[in-house]
């Protein structure tokens, strides 16, 4: 096939962006023309590459030359950093500045919202993130599709295309608020009492809570449940007394000391392993991300 870059770059900026003009503006060229090279490229892969819905969605034969396109992009991106890096020490001040490179990566709440942001911030300037929330169980998905460079998940395979490294755990526990804590498990975590207190998932993707339940009793418990869709939230509803949850250590040490929330299980955890997947390519922004995610790693995680 004869891909050319521009057909490329507007196959990419057509999913990322949903339509053909707001492609169209970002990469500076008419409604039109984004047509006209998605077409082209069709015509040079032999097959449909994107739906026409809105947003736009790459075909599954899309997604692989989606792929393509990003991965080109992003050593592009680094190729034209290196350039200007060039200039800038041989005094062409003239040249104008490489644009960021794009990377974008999947992170689950827990982490986003306690070591995550902290990390990136110490990645080298001339990177843009586009951050995908997503639980740590599914953002391998994210990498299999190329919506994503790197994620952070619990698959220790790797994706095809992909190299994974290990990074640690997060340790949770089940907590409640003091008050919750006594009158719903005054006699102790018995399956009886699980069975009857309100929980909190942060969604229907969440399993942690059901892993907890499931060590408690060989019958299958249906007790009132709250979905709380945010980090903080879920926090704050198990610290207001909505219902009990599975909690990570990073997030309630303060709260535990100070006497807001209390383990409700004794010594029970969960211990959810963590690995950072990314693509197999040679580039200096994803390896200055990746670094910076160890490190910050290293410390946070058990």
């Amino acid at each position: 096939m004869d891909l050319q870059l521009d057909q490329l770059r507007a196959l990419n900026a057509a999913v990322t962006e949903g339509t053909f003009e707001a492609a169209a503006r970002s990469l500076r060229v008419t409604p039109s023309a984004i047509s006209q090279r998605i077409k082209a490229l069709e015509d040079a892969a032999g097959r449909i590459l994107l739906q026409r819905t809105k947003p736009v969605r790459a075909t599954e034969s899309g997604l692989a030359v989606l792929r393509l396109a990003r991965q080109i992009d992003l050593l592009a991106g680094d190729a034209g950093r290196e350039l200007g890096d060039t200039a800038q020490d041989a005094g062409e001040s003239d040249r104008p500045a490489a644009r960021p490179v794009r990377v974008p990566i999947a992170v689950n709440a827990d982490s986003l919202e306690s070591w995550v942001m902290p990390a990136l911030s110490r990645v080298p300037s001339g990177v843009c993130f586009e951050i995908h929330r997503e639980d740590e169980e599914h953002t391998t998905r994210l990498l299999r599709d190329g919506t994503v460079m790197a994620a952070i998940t619990s698959t220790a395979a790797p994706v095809q295309g992909c190299k994974v490294d290990k990074l640690g755990a997060m340790r949770y526990r089940p907590m409640a608020s003091p008050e919750f804590a006594q009158t719903w498990f005054g006699d102790g975590a018995t399956a009886k009492a699980y069975a009857a207190a309100p929980v909190v998932l942060f969604d229907r993707k969440d399993d942690l809570q059901d892993r907890q339940l499931r060590r408690r009793s060989r019958q299958p418990l249906d007790p009132p449940r709250h979905y709380v869709p945010s980090s903080a939230g879920f926090a704050e509803a198990v610290r207001l007394g909505l219902g009990w949850g599975m909690l990570p250590d990073l997030q309630v040490s303060a709260d535990e000391a100070a006497g807001r929330l209390v383990t409700i299980d004794g010594d029970a955890f969960i211990d959810v392993p963590l690995y950072w997947q990314q693509w197999r390519l040679d580039s200096p922004a994803l390896s200055g991300t990746a670094a910076a995610i160890a490190a910050a790693a290293a410390t946070a995680l058990r």
